[in-house]
């Protein structure tokens, strides 16, 4: 399909681009059946086992410096920051989009779709049992130049999860990056956002894109939607891990992270917000029995520190044991909180962000935290 254009002028949105997992995927699928919906409880940033956090001073607006490591204390009342918003006389970069069809693809075709949740495996309780089929699907390429580029020159690289449908090119994070960009807070660089493949979680596509341990999905990013990218629009990418970044929310962020952390020889830099370290594998794999529940349990700890630099926020009302799975892996802020923990264990570059009064995907702290975020996680930066 013929790539389309849409110039950098549309209004931007209330909060900062990050779309529904039901709205992400352009493969259309059956309205779910209501279900009723608990709140998930509230833990405390001091509980046992939890970092020990700087507490800032509670004030809306308040973050920690972009230039320093470690556990910070945000909310619980939050306010939009300044560069959240068009400002008049800043450069606007281009927002364009392409469509790839699961046909044309080598990694992900066919795709894959269940009609019901599994059930636990009575045999394995790391593990569900589920009944899949294979489906087609569209899958929309969104891609942001920014103004400064210049052609033939190899730019910095963003690569962000569950990308926008066709026509519906959100322009909120593009906004938040011309603004940055015009401070010098963040080199200039081209934004891939990719839409997942469908579904959510055990048996859908987007699980198995981003909830899999291995480097198969950086693979397909690396060797199939970025040749796409540059031959479509002209643009060079860098090659240099130290220029590429990967970005995602939820399971988005755990693939942001599964990305890096299987191919370091390509990407070095990952934020993520209300991160799915949890165990939500499928198929299950021996070699990796607890998901990406074992970063921290098992990955992090015993494996030699990557040349990574990570950036991670959560809710404190975040996911908490969303279905049948009571396999003691399914709590988000433990996870994120372990994840903290042995990051800093390790000598990782990491900064972290518990967000009182914030559920997950942190919808309500995003556009006061992700300024400084993204400017964090490009700093010490220079283009070779």
């Amino acid at each position: 399909m013929r790539p389309t254009l849409y110039p950098g002028l549309f209004a931007l949105l209330a909060v900062i681009w990050f779309p529904s997992i039901s709205s992400a995927a352009d493969a259309p699928a059956p309205a779910p059946k209501p279900v009723a919906k608990t709140q998930p409880p509230t833990r405390p940033f001091d509980a046992p086992g939890a970092p020990k956090f700087t507490r800032l001073d509670g004030k809306p607006g308040a973050n920690p410096p972009a230039d320093v490591d470690g556990d910070f204390l945000v909310g619980p009342d939050y306010k939009v920051s300044p560069e959240m918003k068009v400002v008049e006389g800043v450069p606007q970069g281009k927002v364009q989009q392409f469509v790839m069809h699961s046909k044309d693809c080598q990694r992900f075709n066919p795709g894959i779709a269940r009609k019901v949740f599994g059930t636990p495996d009575p045999n394995n309780p790391k593990t569900l049992i589920v009944e899949t089929h294979n489906i087609d699907y569209n899958r929309t390429i969104t891609v942001y130049i920014p103004a400064q580029y210049v052609p033939g020159t190899a730019a910095p690289l963003l690569v962000t999860h569950d990308g926008p449908g066709f026509g519906k090119p959100d322009l909120s994070l593009p906004h938040l990056l011309d603004n940055l960009i015009a401070q010098k807070r963040v080199p200039p660089m081209i934004v891939v956002m990719v839409a997942n493949g469908g579904g959510d979680a055990q048996g859908h596509e987007r699980g198995k894109e981003y909830d899999t341990m291995s480097g198969l999905f950086a693979e397909f990013i690396q060797l199939e939607v970025l040749p796409l990218v540059e031959k479509n629009y002209g643009v060079k990418i860098t090659q240099d891990p130290e220029g590429r970044a990967t970005m995602g929310t939820s399971s988005g962020g755990s693939a942001a992270l599964i990305m890096a952390w299987y191919h370091p020889e390509w990407f070095h830099r990952v934020l993520t917000l209300s991160g799915t370290f949890v165990n939500q594998q499928w198929p299950f794999n021996p070699e990796t029995p607890d998901g990406a529940w074992g970063f921290h349990n098992k990955l992090i700890p015993e494996s030699a520190p990557k040349p990574l630099r990570i950036w991670m926020a959560v809710g404190d009302r975040d996911n908490y044991n969303p279905n049948v799975m009571r396999d003691g892996m399914h709590d988000w802020v433990e996870a994120n909180n372990r994840m903290a923990n042995v990051l800093k264990a390790k000598g990782y570059h990491y900064q972290y962000l518990y967000c009182l009064n914030s559920g997950h995907g942190v919808g309500n702290a995003r556009g006061q935290i992700l300024p400084e975020a993204l400017e964090w996680l490009w700093k010490g930066y220079q283009a070779r």
